[in-house]
């Protein structure tokens, strides 16, 4: 019998389709929620000076619960509150993002199979749930705070924001400074920004990022220059864009885009998605033919790219 379940490659990778295995459900009868039995008082001494919250919060299953979760279900040793949703598509399908797990099931299905899809495959719903949960806590905990010390990456090096007034009339807005001596471990990068003491984070934050794209643009354009001839091709405008998942592209009119924030990044990493943008010029696909267009230039390319995570890259807001 055909699977009910359909994977999204993106999240789940090649995970092999289920069995449908029918249990004891009824359909009109919506699940209930899981609890946790209770202990009896008189397992415990007497002279016990934990608190009961404690011992409950000790043995509490993970939770993970998407904000509009509308069912619950216990999956191993976790609940999952998820979002549940009819649809008109053929097969039961899940979808794990940073606020939880979504699932579609055509209308004809009972939600038995729905359940049952959920049990057979917990194990590797938990581990995207977890992997996600994780790596948005570690872009929430990059978030930059927006005040005079505040730091990011710059080609790979950290740079402290200096609010400094004397450069507020400056035709740049704002001027880095380099400390040659500064100790090992210390940021040796400072960029005074023209604002006085008193500016907003958003003021803040717009200042730094204009710097930054007018470097971006600067170093971007270098950067062509130099990989251009080696690959015998012409790009002809260049643009940045600020996408949230694409790092660069090209046309075959030579126009090329490139995602400003890749200066977050070292030279070597902003060297490899040029010279993968340049290289579409002569290959417009991702070929066999392709990549070896990229490695004549970029040897260790596949190195570079593994570099090349949004995780590396600081929260703006």
């Amino acid at each position: 019998m055909r699977s009910l379940l359909q994977f999204t490659l993106d999240l789940f990778d090649d995970e092999p389709p289920i069995e449908e295995k029918r249990q004891e459900y009824i359909e009109n009868t919506p699940l209930a929620p899981v609890g946790i039995k209770s202990i009896a008082t008189n397992n415990v001494a007497n002279d016990s000076t934990e608190p009961a919250h404690s011992l409950r919060e000790a043995i509490a299953p993970m939770q993970f619960r998407h904000p509009n979760a509308n069912r619950e279900s216990r999956l191993c040793d976790a609940v999952v509150g998820y979002e549940f949703k009819r649809a008109k598509r053929r097969t039961i399908g899940f979808q794990v993002g940073h606020e939880g797990l979504v699932v579609s099931a055509p209308k004809w299905v009972p939600l038995y199979e729905v359940e049952s899809a959920l049990q057979e495959k917990a194990a590797w719903i938990l581990k995207k749930l977890g992997e996600t949960r994780e790596r948005h806590e570690r872009l929430e905990s990059s978030r930059i705070d927006w005040k005079d010390g505040a730091a990011l990456p710059f080609l790979g090096e950290q740079v402290i924001v200096v609010l400094d007034p004397r450069h507020a009339f400056d035709a740049v807005g704002a001027v880095l400074h380099t400390d040659a001596e500064a100790l090992p471990g210390v940021p040796r990068l400072t960029l005074h920004v023209g604002l006085p003491h008193g500016a907003s984070a958003d003021q803040i934050r717009d200042a730094v990022q204009a710097w930054l794209m007018r470097q971006a643009k600067r170093i971007f354009t270098d950067r062509l220059n130099h990989f251009a001839p080696q690959l015998n091709v012409t790009w002809r405008k260049l643009s940045l864009s600020g996408a949230a998942t694409r790092w660069g592209s090209a046309s075959s009119d030579g126009a090329i885009r490139l995602n400003w924030r890749l200066i977050h990044f070292n030279q070597s990493v902003i060297d490899y998605v040029v010279a993968h943008e340049l290289s579409h010029l002569r290959v417009m696909d991702h070929s066999p033919r392709f990549w070896e267009t990229v490695r004549t230039v970029v040897p260790d390319y596949a190195e570079r790219r593994s570099l090349l995570k949004d995780e590396s890259v600081p929260k703006w807001g």
